[in-house]
């Protein structure tokens, strides 16, 4: 297991154990009190402008975050008039002029309807432009006069600073416009998303986030979005200043995929890595993958990515889901005390 994972075992393990250890929950409230989605489940270093306070980031971006309410049908009898529903709250923030809003995809996830409410009380119907369950990243779309759409600006979060000062927004519990502020605790960190797919360079931090917060932005001290606030790790199920955001690079990414065609491809090499002594082992290969077209093979040792040394697997699979499918990777790889090079190019994962 790599260092840096947060794994979906730590949850299964605290909840199998009667609560004893820390739990790894989504973050956004179903609507009943105390109860939370337990799925087993980088503000940037840029120093262009001169930090602003808490509450002045605050001021600025309150106004483009929105709480988001989904409503989905649920079966609670197996006869007649049984049916009934589940709400969830969550929080989203406007992305760009055209009437878009980014939110987490576990908030909507079943979602037969959704609404957005702004700052300002005001209430509009939403509909599911796209999502994408292996970053966890959603797109709604309101018909909301221009007035109020107040985009967000995201943020480069690969120049994400440990101790870099941030600002998390949302909807905890339902409480509206709520503010919170810490530090980056970690960068780089690998969680799970709602399909078991890994999140590459997920960011940590010790800003209060709580059930309700899954899908509002975590700002820099320039008011940039660097992460979508998505998880805490806690025992009881409440904040103990260990949450995760989806870092902004990969939220750009998948909302422009979703908003140009409402579907997200993921690049695919065909193997299954593991940690080895200079490099990235190969331990299986997938059939007429990408990985076996390119003719790497159990046993291999890939020491480099287009010229640069890879030392764990994380940093691999983080190298591939910043690609796209057709692009074209150069691999070193060690194989019997030899080294030779091939080239990949990229498959879509199905």
């Amino acid at each position: 297991m790599p260092r840096n994972r947060i794994a979906a075992v730590v949850a299964a393990a605290a909840l199998a154990g009667g609560g004893a250890g820390a739990a790894l929950t989504t973050a956004f409230h179903d609507g009943s009190p105390g109860a939370a989605s337990t799925t087993v489940v980088r503000p940037t270093s840029n120093v262009a402008s001169a930090d602003l306070s808490v509450g002045e980031v605050a001021k600025l971006a309150t106004k483009s975050v929105v709480e988001v309410d989904a409503t989905a049908s649920v079966s609670s009898s197996p006869f007649p008039g049984g049916n009934g529903s589940r709400a969830a709250e969550g929080t989203g923030f406007v992305y760009d002029a055209d009437g878009n809003i980014v939110t987490n995809q576990h908030v909507i996830s079943g979602a037969s309807s959704v609404r957005v409410k702004f700052s300002d009380g005001s209430t509009y119907k939403a509909t599911v432009v796209g999502s994408d369950p292996s970053t966890d990243v959603a797109v709604l779309h309101v018909d909301a006069p221009s007035s109020k759409l107040h985009p967000l600006t995201l943020g480069d979060s690969s120049r994400v600073s440990v101790g870099d000062g941030v600002v998390a927004i949302g909807n905890p519990f339902g409480l509206d416009g709520t503010v919170t502020s810490g530090i980056v605790s970690a960068v780089g960190r690998e969680i799970s998303a709602p399909d078991d797919t890994p999140i590459e360079n997920a960011i940590q931090t010790d800003a209060a986030i709580n059930h309700g917060n899954s899908g509002g932005p975590l700002l820099d001290l320039q008011g940039q979005v660097i992460g979508i606030t998505s998880q805490i790790q806690s025992e009881g199920g409440g904040n103990d200043g260990v949450g995760f955001a989806v870092p902004s690079n990969t939220v750009k990414s998948i909302a422009s995929q979703l908003i140009s065609s409402g579907k997200v491809e993921h690049a695919f090499l065909g193997v299954t890595p593991t940690n080895a002594s200079g490099g990235v082992g190969i331990s299986s290969v997938k059939s007429g993958s990408a990985a076996d077209d390119a003719g790497l093979k159990v046993g291999d040792v890939v020491t480099q990515v287009n010229g640069k040394p890879v030392t764990d697997q994380s940093q691999l699979r983080a190298i591939i889901s910043a690609r796209k499918p057709g692009d074209k990777l150069t691999l070193t790889i060690r194989r019997d005390g030899a080294t030779k090079t091939v080239v990949a190019t990229l498959g879509t994962r199905s």
